[in-house]
């Protein structure tokens, strides 16, 4: 082959590679499309109006978690306590439900802010290490969650408010999900705030140079504090969420959702060492690892296969994203 044409050949890759780390979600939504395409394939008939509902409605908690999850990962904090608050909000709230709906779910909201206000100070104004300091704080969590469910138990067993039900689990016309809506509302406000305001700036500008945002006058702490509230926030409202969707609610809902969380971000194109990403990657991140866990799920695979597989395939998207864009963080 030529020079020229080699030249030829090596520019348009350059190009393409441009295109791709201007526009991430592209080879996302690509990879969601396949796995689609494969369950379409290993079960025909699956694929439909309901199936899309479902899988919309089952990835709302989980795109909800991940969106506080992508605002902490872009200052290179991480947090491990939000699986801990997702449900401790959930359980609060259906262990407070004989006294109304409002005051459960605003316990089960002013919980996660709490929490969330708790790691922030940790991280931000005392510099313990985000890993550290959100992995103790959601075992304190656990600890204190636990011995809350002992002492109500006489109350009688916890039941679901009924406006969660309708938020998490309900569904307009029969097959659009209410909670895509609030997923919808969410993810406008984190990714327009992220692009347009001043708080989404300096988010970025925390995690790519902390050191230059402190030089320029700027209080990083204060950025570092209101990401960690906000994603304690949001951990609250998914684990809300999820015990609408599925009318149900115990000790350990969350405890799926700690690692998808996180992995939902690194698919997305979140670099974890901060300053590079956004929440459209985390958004359809969350989708494929939903679809994944339905192909899964169709094939009846056995829970270990489950877990290697799942493992493998996020650790190959991540690795894929980066050999693609050309992101090394």
């Amino acid at each position: 082959m030529s020079a020229p044409a080699t030249s030829v050949r090596q520019g348009r890759w350059v190009a393409f590679q441009g295109q791709l780390r201007d526009r991430p979600s592209l080879v996302l939504i690509g990879v969601l499309l396949l796995l689609v395409l494969v369950i379409g394939i290993t079960r025909p008939g699956t694929i439909g109006p309901t199936w899309i509902a479902n899988t919309i409605l089952f990835a709302a908690p989980l795109g909800i978690v991940a969106a506080g999850q992508t605002l902490v990962m872009l200052t290179a904090g991480i947090d491990l306590s939000v699986a801990a608050v997702m449900t401790a909000a959930a359980y609060v709230a259906a262990s407070q439900s004989y006294f109304g709906s409002g005051r459960a779910v605003l316990l089960a909201l002013g919980i996660g802010l709490l929490i969330g206000l708790a790691n922030g100070l940790g991280v931000a104004v005392f510099r313990v290490q985000p890993l550290i300091m959100t992995l103790g704080m959601g075992l304190v969590v656990s600890g204190s969650l636990l011995v809350y469910s002992l002492t109500v138990n006489h109350e009688g067993p916890p039941n679901v408010p009924d406006i969660v039900r309708e938020f998490g689990g309900g569904k307009l016309l029969g097959l659009i999900p209410i909670n895509a809506l609030l997923w919808g509302a969410i993810a406008a406000a984190v990714i327009v705030g992220l692009r347009y305001t001043g708080l989404g700036r300096l988010i970025y500008a925390v995690g790519d140079n902390p050191v230059a945002v402190r030089l320029a006058g700027v209080r990083g702490w204060l950025v570092l504090l209101a990401t960690y509230v906000i994603c304690g926030f949001l951990a609250g409202l998914a684990g809300l969420v999820l015990e609408g969707a599925i009318n149900g609610v115990d000790l350990s809902l969350g405890d799926v959702f700690l690692l998808p969380s996180v992995a939902a971000v690194v698919i997305g194109g979140t670099s974890i060492y901060g300053g590079h990403g956004g929440y459209a990657g985390s958004l359809v991140g969350a989708l494929i690892l939903t679809v994944l866990s339905s192909l899964f799920t169709l094939l009846d695979a056995p829970d270990p296969l489950k877990q290697i597989l799942y493992g493998a395939i996020v650790v190959l998207l991540a690795a894929l994203y980066v050999r693609t864009t050309g992101d090394n963080g």
